[in-house]
């Protein structure tokens, strides 16, 4: 990650990083599709890290997945940073809750200290305690993070590890037959929850990103042109917006929404 001075409120998911098979592959993706510049950095080894960047501000990162990540099958995917003012506290309260701590928290050389944390539920995050880099310079905004949703088997049993975890305090919305549960961080939202249902397959519980663009369907259409495929097709969410679930070339999921007035 590279400096950045923008700051963000503990129980914020501040940093989406994509773990992928084919770094060269997944920079041309992202990059032609949300108009991404791309900043990388030699890690030795080898190992690349990219840094995603809109306009400068840095949004998002990508790597490599190591061999022995490939090895033990883990697909490519995409992490999701949430901010901590404490890793250390934070990894060994989740632990408490009843949460595995796959990796402890380290330092990432002097830009902050994070932890690895798979919930209760098998979900994985990662904690965020920001030194020199805090984060993405920009939420919120076309091409860049605007929400994270986690897909659970037990939205009861994750309800309770979150809100004692991070102190958010959960909103449920009825939707038909499920219950779509909205996590606050104070009065604002910080991200949502929803039971993974037999129609979507065998997904495992996992955290996903979406992307905030101006326009849902011209996305999924430039996303499939680019060797990417849907997921979920464009739907309209009442007061959230249009959204889509899209899967990279490399396996990856991630979500595009487009806020309520654009397009």
């Amino acid at each position: 990650m590279s400096a950045t001075n923008t700051k963000h409120a503990p129980g914020t998911f501040s940093w989406p990083e994509l773990a992928t098979s084919d770094f060269a592959a997944a920079k041309r993706f992202y990059a032609t599709l949300f108009g991404w510049s791309v900043q990388e950095h030699d890690m030795g080894g080898g190992q690349m890290y990219g840094i995603f960047k809109l306009e400068g501000a840095d949004v998002g990162a990508f790597y490599k997945m190591r061999d022995e990540e490939a090895a033990r099958g883990t697909p490519p995917h995409w992490n999701s940073f949430v901010t901590v003012a404490d890793a250390d506290q934070s990894a060994a309260k989740a632990k408490e809750l009843g949460a595995t701590v796959v990796m402890e928290p380290f330092d990432v050389m002097d830009l902050g200290r994070m932890a690895v944390i798979q919930d209760p539920t098998g979900a994985m995050f990662c904690l965020w305690q920001g030194m020199k880099n805090n984060g993405a310079g920009v939420l919120n905004q076309p091409g860049a993070l605007c929400w994270t949703e986690l897909l659970t088997t037990d939205p009861g049993k994750a309800r309770s590890f979150y809100t004692r975890l991070l102190g958010w305090s959960p909103e449920d919305y009825p939707m038909g037959p499920t219950t779509y549960v909205v996590f606050k961080r104070g009065a604002e939202a910080a991200g949502g929850m929803m039971k993974i249902t037999p129609q979507m397959g065998p997904v495992p519980p996992c955290w996903m990103i979406y992307i905030a663009v101006e326009n849902c369907d011209a996305t999924v259409t430039q996303a499939v042109g680019l060797g990417g495929r849907i997921e979920v097709p464009a739907n309209d969410v009442p007061m959230a917006g249009r959204f889509a679930v899209l899967v990279d070339p490399q396996g990856a999921h991630f979500g595009v929404l487009q806020p309520p007035g654009q397009g």
